[in-house]
């Protein structure tokens, strides 16, 4: 939370109901003010404290009647509101100040919407300006304005999160904040005065970029998705925001553009980090990697263990086809998905008569895999009775056809997995000791994605690409939100339920990127601590309301502020009002 201010009050000899601007105010530049949902004061320039003076208090609402003459309070306020609740811009509107010897000076106002990462509107920016020295001994106020709107705004610059920076007609870059620094890596001082495309290098820098858009045709540019490249480390994609400067003539004067990390885009790794067709660079993965070309390079038995949707199978097919068994079979045999009196035919065959329907003999998995590998997945839901017989074939390395009595022999590598606690299901007798230790020659726990939030990223790329082709779509990436979303959501159903999310998006996608909207509304969002807001925009916040969000995101304030809605410093004030801080 930020510092409070103090803000020295000029006026109060004078009385407080009339306008802090005194009669030797100079506007000269601009007064920036930046608001809640609700019109709350959460931040504002140096120029603002010293024409404002008291109206301006951390927390406390804008009292727009302060300062504004009555008739014109309307047009404020309208302003304001519609740029909260519908993210409408509204620029250079004519309205008149209070003077405190009761004169009026003509301002012109404009308003910007501010947004979360996930396009939530948190508050707007309110700025005026005016330029002429109003003395005691005028009878009338004429203020005018002539300053360019390619000012240099530290305060406000500097405090928004995504990057900004502007260009004069002749396309050099004029002003350059914290956060264009940090995605760019050039510093404010390199590349002050330089034309934009030797700075971004983008490829849409000869055709098609944004900003020459803006500047020729006048309008607004909204998420278009650019590569640019870094300074040192290759290239980044982001999502820009464009939009025209213009002075109190209207005419253009230089062009605006904000831009963020679009992140999950298909920029590839510097060094994919990979192992077959798994992906992964998390130290648990990376750790997996280096064990499988040894145990691939083996004929031991191996046990799978890991969670549903892990990718148990994917570990068993990379161990094949790293294997000197490749060039056979890899069959695999989902033991919960065959009723108990067929699978033993299945995975051994039959003969010919051996019970009613074997019209003709069958050979079974064991025998059609020959010198390949057999998975047998979900090897703990086998009855104790199967497993006393697995247990012999794999300890003979021989089996029989049901019906038969010629034995035969067993050539293929049995890899088996489960994501069942087979430790209790030998407490309890209905898995055995001795084949469960048969089994687990060489033991491989496979990560629920919870523990590999590092390889989300790369598995997002990865999707991207599959279901692009699948779905003839060009997305490039998710919005920075999004993929916040992916990375601080638990995923019980792992991999798979990432991929069936990132499926669900592409249905419902209609440009380059992915949004909040593009997502699954059910189990994925309602369960996790990060969501799109229940109450857009803070409204009928109760203080059950508030308390539930809390609840919900196990008291995270920053959490139940996005879930609310509403910006922090907003939740932080209704929780004082409501006495929830305790």
């Amino acid at each position: 939370m930020k510092s409070k201010i103090n803000i020295p009050d000029p006026l109060k000899k004078n009385s407080e109901k009339h306008n802090p601007l005194s009669h030797k105010t100079f506007l000269t530049k601009e007064v920036l003010v930046i608001l809640d949902n609700e019109m709350g004061i959460t931040s504002f320039n140096g120029k603002a404290q010293a024409v404002l003076g008291p109206v301006l208090k951390y927390g406390n609402t804008l009292k727009i009647d302060h300062f504004i003459r009555k008739k014109d309070c309307d047009i404020v306020k309208d302003a304001i509101h519609a740029t909260i609740s519908k993210g409408v811009a509204r620029n250079n509107i004519c309205a008149q100040m209070k003077m405190i010897q009761g004169q009026h000076i003509p301002i012109l106002f404009s308003t910007y919407p501010l947004y979360f990462d996930n396009k939530t509107i948190q508050g707007s920016v309110f700025s005026f300006k005016g330029r002429k020295i109003i003395h005691p001994t005028e009878k009338t106020a004429i203020a005018t304005f002539g300053n360019s709107p390619l000012m240099e705004q530290k305060s406000l610059l500097e405090a928004l999160p995504e990057g900004v920076f502007t260009v004069n007609t002749k396309w050099q870059i004029a002003s350059f904040n914290k956060a264009a620094e940090n995605i760019t890596g050039y510093t404010k001082q390199e590349v002050l005065g330089h034309y934009c495309w030797e700075i971004f290098r983008s490829d849409l820098c000869d055709l098609g970029c944004p900003l020459r858009d803006a500047l020729e045709t006048g309008k607004i540019g909204t998420e278009q998705d650019v590569r640019i490249l870094r300074k040192e480390e290759g290239p980044q994609t982001i999502l820009v925001n464009t939009g025209v400067l213009r002075d109190d003539q209207g005419l253009i004067v230089g062009a605006v553009e904000t831009f963020r990390i679009l992140t999950g885009n298909l920029n590839p790794p510097k060094k994919p980090k990979t192992f077959s067709d798994i992906i992964g660079q998390s130290k648990v993965i990376q750790r997996l990697f280096k064990t499988l070309p040894d145990i691939a390079a083996s004929e031991a038995n191996v046990f799978l263990t890991g969670e549903s949707g892990t990718g148990k199978e994917l570990f068993a097919r990379a161990i094949h086809d790293n294997s000197s068994r490749a060039k056979h079979p890899f069959v695999a045999v989902n033991c919960s998905a065959l009723a108990e009196t067929l699978l033993e035919s299945e995975l051994f065959g039959h003969e010919k008569s051996a019970f009613t329907g074997a019209t003709k003999t069958k050979p079974g998995r064991f025998e059609l895999v020959k010198q390949g590998t057999l998975f047998l997945d979900e090897i703990g839901e086998l009855k104790p009775s199967l497993q006393i017989k697995l247990l012999r074939v794999l300890e003979q390395k021989e089996f029989e056809r049901v019906g038969g009595t010629i034995p035969i022999q067993l050539e293929a590598r049995i890899i088996s997995a489960t994501n069942k606690d087979l430790f209790r299901a030998m407490e309890d007798g209905s898995f055995r000791k001795d084949f469960y230790y048969r089994l687990r020659t060489v033991p491989m726990v496979i990560p629920p994605l919870r523990e590999r939030k590092d390889d989300i990223p790369l598995l997002v790329n990865y999707f991207i690409r599959v279901f692009n082709a699948l779905f003839k779509k060009k997305v490039r990436g998710l919005d920075t939100g999004v993929m916040d979303l992916l990375l601080s959501y638990h995923w019980p159903g792992n991999v798979r339920e990432l991929e069936r999310t990132m499926e669900h998006a592409f249905v419902f996608v209609k440009g380059p990127v992915i949004l909040f909207d593009n997502l699954p509304q059910i189990d994925i969002f309602t369960k996790s601590p990060i969501h799109k807001p229940l109450y857009p925009n803070g409204l009928s916040l109760t203080r059950e309301k508030i308390v539930q969000a809390l609840v919900q995101t196990e008291g995270k304030k920053k959490n139940a502020a996005i879930l609310l809605g509403i910006s922090r410093t907003s939740l932080w004030r209704k929780m004082k009002t409501l006495n929830l801080l305790g």
